[in-house]
């Protein structure tokens, strides 16, 4: 395997790992982001963490502080990591509309972005979903996305959540990612 096959992989794989992570405490979660440090690096600098960490991931998400409340952009335009960090993520709840549902929401050039929110969240077709967009540094990314509640499970009624990955799932969200590792 190539070594950004290798890297793409590891990614993709950071990006399942943090989407668990959030899966584990439920919906309703505001945004997160997670810096992606090597390993190894963050044991010599924390040892005591020898116990919770395994040295055969090359990298550990660490999660950050709460992101400040109001556009999520403008939060990410302000975000510049140490060298330590090789990479980064962002995991937030989004909906999600079927394809051609556009023409039902108002018009983007008379709306306001909360009023585009409303509509979205209010849509009889809505899907609610967590997006978690990781990226390196050298360039990759990788997106996983969890939809909340899309099928049921064999002979039950018990909803299921469908889980999809892409790096291409949220274009503009690795780009506006990847901003925050440059210089």
């Amino acid at each position: 395997m190539a070594a950004n096959e290798a890297r793409q992989a590891g990614v993709a794989a950071l990006a399942r790992e943090i989407e668990d992570f959030m899966a584990a405490g439920g919906w309703d979660q505001p945004p997160q982001l997670f810096a992606l440090v090597p390993t190894a690096a963050l044991l010599d600098e924390q040892p005591e963490l020898a116990g919770q960490l395994d040295r055969a991931n090359p990298l550990t998400p660490v999660a950050q502080e709460a992101l400040p409340e109001g556009d999520l952009a403008e939060a990410l335009a302000r975000i510049a990591w140490p060298d330590l960090v090789v990479g980064c993520a962002l995991a937030q709840e989004i909906i999600v509309l079927p394809p051609g549902s556009e023409s039902e929401l108002p018009d983007v050039a008379e709306a306001d972005a909360e009023s585009l929110r409303r509509a979205a969240a209010n849509h009889p077709q809505r899907t609610e979903a967590r997006l978690v967009a990781a990226v390196l540094r050298e360039g990759e990314g990788a997106c996983v996305m969890r939809l909340r509640g899309i099928g049921t499970a064999e002979g039950t009624d018990e909803t299921m959540d469908e889980i999809v990955e892409s790096p291409d799932l949220a274009p503009n969200l690795v780009e506006a990612l990847k901003a925050t590792l440059q210089p």
